[in-house]
C-alpha cells in the first residue's frame, strides 16, 4: 500500500498553537526589560535629586571650622594601690596619661591648674586596688572616673578625654 503523503498544517491550526507562547514570552520580556529600565533611570533621578539637597543643607549651615585638639601630659605617676583583703605585699602603679583638649585657649586656662589635677588624680588613685584594674573594663571605668575628677577640679574649662599613655601595674 501507498503512504498517503501528510497533510499541510492548515493555517490556523499549527500556527496558532506557536503564537500565543511567543506572544507571552514577548510581553514578559518587554515588561522586565520596561521596568529595568524604569527603575534604573528612577534610581538615578533620586540619587541625583538626594545630592542637590546635600548641597542646599550644606550650603545653607554656616561654615564651622574644626580646631586641632590639643594634648596636654600629665607627669608621671607612681602611686602605691590600696592593698586587697589579706594581702600584705604592697602593689603599684604607674600611670603616664595625657590630656585631650579643644583648643590652645583651653590648655592656656589648664596649665597653671594641672597641680589641682594631678592631686586629684593621686587621691583617687590610691584608693583603688589591682583588681579594680584589670581587663580592659577596668581601665575604661578608670578613664571614666578620671575624666570626671578632672572636669570637676577644672570646671569651667572641660577636657574632651583622659588618654592613657602608659600603664604598670606591679
Amino acid at each position: 500500500m501507498a503512504k498517503k503523503p501528510k497533510k499541510a498544517p492548515a493555517e490556523g491550526e499549527g500556527g496558532e498553537g506557536e503564537a500565543p507562547k511567543s506572544k507571552k514570552k514577548l510581553v514578559v520580556i518587554a515588561a522586565a526589560a520596561l521596568l529595568a529600565i524604569g527603575g534604573g533611570g528612577g534610581f538615578f533621578v533620586m540619587k541625583k535629586r538626594a545630592a542637590a539637597h546635600a548641597e542646599a543643607e550644606q550650603a545653607a549651615q554656616p561654615v564651622e571650622v574644626r580646631k586641632t585638639a590639643v594634648f596636654l601630659d600629665v607627669r608621671e605617676m607612681v602611686l602605691n594601690l590600696t592593698p586587697e583583703l589579706g594581702q600584705d605585699k604592697a602593689r603599684f602603679a604607674k600611670l603616664r596619661i595625657a590630656l585631650e583638649l579643644r583648643d590652645a585657649k583651653v590648655e592656656a586656662e589648664v596649665k597653671p591648674l594641672m597641680p589641682r589635677v594631678e592631686d586629684t588624680l593621686q587621691v583617687y588613685m590610691r584608693e583603688i586596688r589591682a583588681s579594680d584594674l584589670s581587663g580592659s573594663i577596668g581601665l575604661y571605668r578608670l578613664r571614666e572616673e578620671l575624666l570626671r575628677r578632672v572636669n570637676i577640679a577644672l570646671h569651667p574649662a572641660r577636657v574632651e578625654a583622659v588618654l592613657f599613655k602608659d600603664v604598670i601595674i606591679q
